[in-house]
């Protein structure tokens, strides 16, 4: 079945409309729960978060519900979208960069289902909204979206929504782990790792968590298995990425086809790269223009499962940018799982 692309509305929504977020009939006031990460950005989303709730609350204060929920640290944001949800909220609002969308979007599940309203009749009920005021901002990227959280609020008030795909990471015994923008594995996933310990110094921390990454670092051979066919053998790998979205490590288009709205992943393998390709093509992975390089492969699964070969057991494994262990893994696909506000 055919759904919208991100720049088609499926709900059109606003203040003097008659449908609400939540798919009412007739007008009310919508229950709208923001999730703010006061300490994003080292301390400047809390600072931005407070500037803005004036005008927030002018603009959305006639016609909307509005709860400010703090969180007060790791996974907070998760527990909070899920008692928002299960309370029945119309929409819930990560206020940050991608860590704190990234456990909003974990709150919508719960146990491998999606939290729902007891009293609700319509599935995925509630609708998830973005401030984008972190350190990466990569998922915004994807709709065009600035750092402007004034423009954020206007998307707020017309309550445009459309149904986004979320990616699902599996590990056997271990519960399963959501993700919204792009999960990677080895080089990458290591750079990751190391620039969140440097968020304090801005986007300069993905280009420290790189170096850091280099350090003793060697391609492997994986082995994938695509769609639940036959594995296949990938030798010297540098990195492997499945993009539900465009964009991670502030900036860098990595898998350039991949949309959210497409039921698809965009897997990009990089293959035997020396760490003065990184600085010889690194204007190619900004811009996406990287398809065209040798040793760099390009496909679109439903699935991947990607193993190391020798079993080393210490190939780093990421998604929106938060570490999740080593390999190995399952990677799914599950087409339109959420309403988004764009």
């Amino acid at each position: 079945m055919t759904r919208p692309s991100v720049l088609r509305a499926e709900q059109p929504v606003a203040p003097d409309h008659s449908v609400s977020l939540s798919g009412a009939s007739s007008p009310r006031r919508r229950d709208l729960v923001f999730v703010v990460n006061p300490r994003g950005a080292n301390g400047k989303t809390g600072k931005e978060w407070k500037k803005l709730l004036p005008y927030l609350r002018s603009r959305l204060g006639g016609d909307c519900n509005i709860c400010e929920s703090l969180t007060s640290g790791p996974s907070h944001a998760i527990d909070i979208t899920r008692e928002a949800i299960r309370e029945g909220a119309d929409a819930v609002i990560a206020v940050g960069g991608d860590g704190t969308l990234h456990e909003v979007v974990n709150g919508f599940f719960w146990a491998g289902k999606p939290v729902t309203n007891p009293s609700s009749k319509v599935a995925n009920s509630t609708a998830l909204g973005l401030i984008p005021l972190g350190t990466g901002s990569d998922f915004a990227r994807v709709f065009g979206w600035k750092n402007d959280s004034h423009e954020a609020v206007e998307r707020i008030a017309r309550g445009l929504t459309c149904e986004i795909d979320v990616g699902v990471v599996h590990r056997e015994g271990e519960e399963l782990h959501y993700f919204i923008n792009v999960a990677d594995i080895h080089l990458s996933a290591k750079a990751g790792y190391y620039a969140s310990r440097y968020k304090r110094f801005g986007n300069l921390c993905y280009v420290i968590g790189a170096l850091r990454a280099f350090i003793g670092h060697h391609n492997k051979d994986m082995r994938i298995k695509v769609n639940g066919g036959e594995w296949e053998t990938c030798t010297q790998v540098t990195a492997l990425c499945i993009g539900n979205a465009k964009y991670f490590g502030g900036g860098m288009k990595i898998t350039p086809n991949a949309d959210p709205c497409s039921g698809n992943f965009e897997v990009v393998i990089l293959q035997d790269f020396k760490w003065y390709d990184f600085i010889l093509k690194m204007h190619r992975l900004y811009s996406g223009t990287h398809l065209s390089v040798n040793n760099v492969s390009s496909r679109r699964v439903h699935t991947i499962e990607v193993e190391e070969v020798s079993g080393s057991g210490n190939i780093y494994v990421q998604s929106d940018g938060e570490h999740l262990g080593f390999l190995p893994r399952k990677f799914c696909i599950l087409p339109g799982a959420i309403k988004m506000i764009y």
